[in-house]
């Protein structure tokens, strides 16, 4: 089981900088390139709502599931 992170291409789509999404939601620059290179075992629902809000997006546009 794989969880596909896609919170790049959201960003793109937004033209927004992870410095940017990082100062908008407060959160360290360090925890958000974390969840977007997918290298955290999870992510609060608090923190997965603050992104959707500034990005104009669903959850499911930012997290894929692909089986192995």
């Amino acid at each position: 089981m794989a969880i596909i992170v896609n919170l790049d291409v959201e960003m793109a789509k937004n033209k927004m900088s992870l410095k940017e999404l990082a100062e908008r939601l407060d959160i360290s620059i360090t925890n958000l390139s974390l969840l977007k290179t997918g290298k955290v075992k999870g992510v609060r629902f608090d923190t997965l709502e603050a992104i959707c809000r500034e990005l104009n997006c669903k959850p499911g546009d930012i997290l894929d599931y692909k089986a192995d």
